[in-house]
């Protein structure tokens, strides 16, 4: 029997609770302890993706890069329902440069 969950959501109840009509589970959290036990607890039970909202994704920092070198689960940052703050276009940025060694998204010099 497989009880593996395929898709979640993670973040604050306001901002991931309608994944729960799509039939994604939905994970509550308010601190960055919660956050990142519910990261570790996915990945357990065989989560492909995490969906986590930038706020929650900011909060768990470490736990998220524990899984960035493995193939599952992708953990995938979303704006919440205040909108984004950036951080999940910050890791897009960085992860074209390192593939391509250029900023070819943006064009812009730091």
């Amino acid at each position: 029997m497989n009880n593996n969950i395929a898709i979640a959501a993670v973040g604050d109840r306001d901002s991931v609770m309608l994944f729960n009509a799509l039939g994604i589970k939905a994970v509550f959290v308010e601190t960055p302890e919660q956050t990142e036990k519910a990261i570790h607890k996915l990945a357990r039970e065989g989560c492909a993706v995490i969906y986590i909202t930038e706020q929650a994704a900011i909060q768990a920092e470490e736990a998220i890069g524990r899984y960035k070198t493995q193939a599952f689960p992708a953990i995938i940052p979303i704006p919440n329902r205040f909108g984004s703050n950036g951080f999940g276009m910050k890791g897009v940025k960085a992860n074209v440069e390192k593939a391509l060694g250029a900023d070819i998204l943006f064009g812009e010099g730091e």
